[in-house]
């Protein structure tokens, strides 16, 4: 039996009884120009394919008569109440009846007329379908050369670098996904990086994501694009960084690390020549100032680990496991405490021997210099180990300790 879901006469809430095969969603703010064609476009298609469909508007708020004309155009319209374009799309599928889930926007840049290339992969397997424009075809003046040959591909390219996603346009706005894939991608951006969020937690989750060649058209607005090219480019760039800590904390800490503690060092076993320059106490000063600091870095670098992790931010950490597991705040506080302790015995080998040469010139300096660095690694591992383990308390545990 044919199942229509899009109606002329208005929006379809009692679709429960329905068998609804695929939903498109839009989100919507303030797309009266646009709007109606796209629902049009959908419902046709649903038509020509054959298959039981729905055009679900998420309306962020509009103002103008965008609601009114998605629904004579056969769309049901909910209602976000968290502004967001993030929020939007999310509300609109979280209402969605589908088995499958197209998403795009309401402003006519994307031609809903093509879906069927975007449900066909899913039958087949895929969890997530991602539109590539730049192999299906961008009409002039559809992106600013900005986005096109900077914002776009620098992005996309960090995204593959970063998270080994495959993909050769992460920001394309119309793509498809079962919903049981949606509801494990556990999305939570609110902005416009959640299309960010939506390929970096598939590629984590190791989703079989699936490319597809799409056309972009100017969008049908006679007002500026809800879009802000710098802005929202930075906000895609943080978002992919803070979502890697191990990128953006580990491993400048481990470089570093290594170049701080050479230089730091060497200079103290009198190897203090290196390709014909001389590496002396300046240079012991600048090695102590990166140890320092790589060992800071890290530290940050362990605890966003744990809070992206804790705030289902990324997949649970291999390494910080051990670290959880094996480093107990104890254990911690004794290794903290052997290093100022090494430290300050260095230290005060050194200055029993200046006050035995009679408070003379101190000639160990670069031995000084590392002592200083043990005792300032100690403190420090030591409050890094307090601040983990308030971090990685857990609710149970002392609802526990409150029976017992």
């Amino acid at each position: 039996m044919r199942v229509d879901i899009c109606h002329k006469e208005g929006p379809t809430r009692n679709v429960l009884s329905r068998k609804v095969m695929v939903s498109v969603v839009m989100p919507c703010l303030n797309e009266e120009r646009t709007v109606g064609g796209c629902v049009e476009k959908a419902c046709r298609a649903f038509h020509a394919m054959g298959l039981p469909g729905e055009v679900v508007v998420s309306d962020n708020g509009s103002t103008d008569d965008s609601v009114k004309i998605a629904e004579q155009a056969g769309a049901r319209v909910v209602h976000c109440p968290a502004r967001g374009y993030g929020n939007a799309v999310r509300y609109g599928v979280e209402e969605a009846q589908g088995e499958y889930v197209v998403m795009g926007d309401a402003d006519a840049s994307y031609d809903f007329a093509t879906i069927g290339r975007f449900i066909e992969p899913l039958k087949d397997g895929a969890d997530l379908v991602m539109g590539n424009r730049f192999l299906g075809g961008i009409r002039p003046g559809a992106m600013p050369w900005k986005n096109r040959y900077l914002g776009n591909p620098l992005l996309t390219k960090v995204l593959n670098v970063l998270f080994h996603a495959g993909v050769g346009d992460a920001h394309c706005g119309l793509r498809s996904f079962s919903r049981s894939a949606f509801w494990r991608m556990q999305l939570e951006s609110p902005g416009m990086e959640f299309a960010s969020e939506m390929v970096v937690k598939a590629a984590k989750r190791r989703m079989h994501i699936v490319e597809v060649p799409t056309t972009l058209d100017p969008d049908g607005r006679d007002r500026p694009p809800h879009l802000a090219p710098w802005r929202d480019g930075w906000r895609h760039l943080k978002f992919l960084l803070m979502f890697s800590p191990l990128h953006l904390f580990v491993l400048p800490a481990v470089l570093l690390m290594v170049v701080g503690v050479a230089l730091l060092v060497l200079p103290s076993f009198g190897l203090v020549h290196f390709a014909g320059y001389h590496m002396g106490t300046h240079w012991a000063v600048l090695g102590s100032l990166l140890t320092l600091l790589a060992a800071q870095i890290m530290e940050f670098g362990t605890l966003a680990r744990l809070y992206t992790i804790e705030h289902r931010f990324r997949e649970e950490d291999r390494a910080l496991n051990w670290f959880r597991r094996s480093l107990s705040l104890e254990i911690g506080l004794l290794l903290s405490g052997g290093l100022f302790t090494c430290g300050m015995i260095m230290d005060s080998w050194i200055l029993w021997e200046w006050i035995d040469s009679g408070f003379g010139p101190l000639a160990r300096i670069e031995l000084s210099l590392i002592a200083t660095v043990l005792m300032a690694l100690g403190a420090q591992l030591g409050f890094f180990f307090f601040l983990f383990a308030i971090m990685n308390e857990r609710p149970s545990t002392n609802a526990e300790a409150e029976r017992g």
